[in-house]
């Protein structure tokens, strides 16, 4: 199984992002790509046409949406949802793409940023329910252990780091 993060390039400084919660825990398992309209990456192009891809976001009910039997590669794209919703749009490769739709068994706790949409979720916690899904339990409780001690409580200091 592969995990592709499609990301903003706003997306690389910022404390927030918990798409390298993905990448430490991950390894090899997941890459990090910076999106580019006018250059798709070479590589996951390649896979694309290959098959068993699947982009994970949100949208109109389907028939099959939570049902991720045959997908071995997973992209998701790392940025605000406003940055995601541009990528979205202007990457017509992405709109060809399988869409894949989580249903979490509960809320998002993310809490860094505002402004976060209703029953949507940050990139780690898309990664935890599709480990989970996939059967994959060991890494799914290691994602997500890092990640609650990631996010800070609510009402914690801006700047101040998680345990600290």
């Amino acid at each position: 199984m592969k995990f592709t993060l499609l990301t903003h390039f706003k997306e690389f400084g910022k404390r927030s992002n918990t798409g390298r919660l993905v990448l430490d825990v991950m390894g090899d398992a997941a890459e990090q790509v910076r999106w580019d309209r006018m250059n798709p990456p070479a590589g996951l192009m390649e896979e694309i046409e290959a098959g068993g891809v699947a982009l994970v976001y949100p949208g109109a009910a389907g028939d099959n949406d939570g049902d991720l039997a045959g997908i071995s590669h997973f992209v998701i794209i790392d940025g605000t949802w406003h940055e995601a919703r541009k990528i979205h749009q202007r990457s017509p490769y992405l709109l060809k793409l399988r869409r894949v739709c989580l249903k979490p068994a509960g809320k998002s706790l993310y809490n860094l940023r505002k402004n976060q949409k209703e029953a949507c979720l940050c990139t780690a916690e898309c990664v935890i329910e599709i480990l989970r899904n996939k059967g994959r339990i060991e890494e799914a409780e290691r994602l997500e252990e890092r990640f609650l001690a990631f996010i800070r409580p609510p009402g914690a200091m801006r700047g101040e780091l998680p345990g600290h």
